[in-house]
C-alpha cells in the first residue's frame, strides 16, 4: 500500500496544502479518502484526473468533502463524454451534500442524458472492502456523523482518525497499526472544546494507548506552528512522530516518510 498525502490542512486550506485528502494505491487501484477544499487540483499531480477508482468520505464538513462536487462536474462534462460512475462511500446524506448546483437539466436525474457520476453507498460501523483494501469504520467523536478508518492491505495497517475529540473508538481502530494518521488541530493552551478535535498531545496519547508503530500528525490548522505540534506530541508518545505535508508518501516501503515528486504528465 502506498499512501500519498494530498492535503493535510485543518478546517481550511493553507498556503502549502489543501484541506484533507489522501490517495491510497495498491494493485493498480486508486482510492481517495476525503476530498476537501483545493484537493482536486493537487490530486492531479499524483493521479490521472479520471484514474480514481473509488472515493471514501469520513464526514460532510466542507474541508473533507467539498471538492467532490468539483469532481462531479469534471466527470460529467469531460470533453470525450461523461465518465462512468465510480463508487463513493460516505455518511448518510452524502449525495445531497456534494451534488453541485448546476441549474435545471444540469444533472442526469434532472433529464440530462447519461448515467450518474457516482454510485453512493452509506457507511456504517464495521468491516467492508473497497478494491484490494480491507477497511473497518468506527464512529468518531465529532458534531456530525464522522467515521475513522482502519485500512489493511498485504499485512500493512493504517488508521486514520478523520476529525474527532477524545474517544476509545480511535484506540480500537489504531490497535497495533503500523501507522496512525491522526488529526492534531489544537496546541496545548488553546481552547479545545470536547467532542470536536484533538490536541497534538492527545493524538500522541491515543497513539501510545493503541500501540501504534508510528504517528503522523495531520489536520494541521494553518495558523498553528507545526513544530510545536510535533514537540508536544513527542512528549506523550515514544515512537516516531512526523508531520503530514502535501506530497508526503507513507507505506511499508518507507522506513521514514518522504515527499513524492509529482507524477509526470
Amino acid at each position: 500500500m502506498r499512501v500519498t498525502v494530498i492535503g493535510c490542512a485543518g478546517s481550511f486550506p493553507g498556503p502549502d496544502s489543501p484541506a484533507s485528502c489522501y490517495l491510497l494505491e495498491a494493485e493498480g487501484f486508486h482510492l481517495v479518502i476525503d476530498m476537501g477544499n483545493g484537493a482536486l487540483g493537487v490530486l492531479q499531480r499524483y493521479a490521472e484526473l479520471f484514474g480514481v477508482d473509488a472515493v471514501c468520505l469520513s464526514h460532510l464538513h466542507a474541508d473533507h468533502c467539498v471538492d467532490l462536487g468539483a469532481y462531479w462536474v469534471a466527470r460529467q462534462f469531460a470533453p470525450d463524454g461523461a465518465r462512468p460512475p465510480i463508487p463513493v462511500y460516505g455518511p448518510r446524506g452524502t449525495a445531497v451534500r456534494v451534488k453541485p448546483e448546476l441549474g435545471p437539466g444540469g444533472h442526469p436525474d434532472d433529464g440530462h442524458p447519461g448515467p450518474p457520476r457516482f454510485d453512493f453507498h452509506d457507511l456504517a460501523p464495521g468491516p467492508f472492502e473497497i478494491g484490494p483494501f480491507r477497511l473497518t469504520a468506527e464512529h468518531m467523536n465529532h458534531p456530525v456523523e464522522t467515521f475513522g478508518f482502519r485500512v489493511e492491505h498485504a499485512g500493512w495497517r493504517l488508521a486514520y482518525s478523520a476529525d474527532t475529540g477524545e474517544t476509545d473508538a480511535l484506540i480500537r481502530l489504531a490497535q497495533d497499526v503500523d501507522l496512525l494518521l491522526c488529526e492534531a488541530s489544537f496546541l496545548d493552551g488553546q481552547h479545545a472544546p470536547s467532542g470536536l478535535h484533538l490536541t497534538a498531545r492527545q493524538a500522541a496519547q491515543h497513539a501510545a494507548r493503541a500501540g501504534a508503530g508510528q504517528l503522523v500528525l495531520t489536520h494541521l490548522v494553518p495558523w498553528n506552528d507545526p513544530e510545536q505540534s510535533r514537540d508536544q506530541a513527542s512528549q506523550a508518545y515514544r515512537g516516531p512522530v512526523s508531520l503530514a505535508a502535501s506530497g508526503l508518501v507513507l507505506g511499508p516501503a518507507n522506513a521514514a516518510p518522504g515527499i513524492a515528486p509529482p507524477a509526470g504528465r
